[in-house]
């Protein structure tokens, strides 16, 4: 069984930066990884996601402050965020999938303070 284990969260000042980290247990290789985020009364939604080819897709609202990363042979996927706003707050969900389907982390807080 998949475990992604999340690192990195925190409380931050607007303008701060925060880098978080997820790692996926066993040697099975992972294809896609991303990070999701839930604010409050907001459904889930994607932050950022790379292909294990490198490929990035990012949202409108993180795209040029936010950077993902992944390196493959650990199966870690990194996720920098910088010029951290108050709308960022969220709980971040590390996402991974592989041919037995997708896996959740189980989420770290980011609050960032105006």
């Amino acid at each position: 069984q998949v475990q992604l284990v999340e690192s990195g969260g925190g409380l931050v000042q607007a303008g701060g930066s925060l880098r978080l980290s997820c790692a996926a247990s066993g040697s099975i290789f992972m294809n896609a990884m991303g990070w999701y985020r839930q604010a409050p009364g907001n459904q889930r939604e994607l932050v950022a996601r790379v292909t294990s080819a490198g490929s990035t897709i990012y949202a409108d609202s993180v795209r040029g402050r936010f950077t993902i990363s992944r390196v493959n042979a650990k199966n870690t996927v990194y996720l920098q965020m910088n010029s951290l706003k108050p709308e960022d707050t969220a709980v971040y969900y590390c996402n991974a999938n592989n041919i037995f389907g997708d896996h959740w982390g189980q989420g770290t807080q980011v609050t960032v303070s105006s």
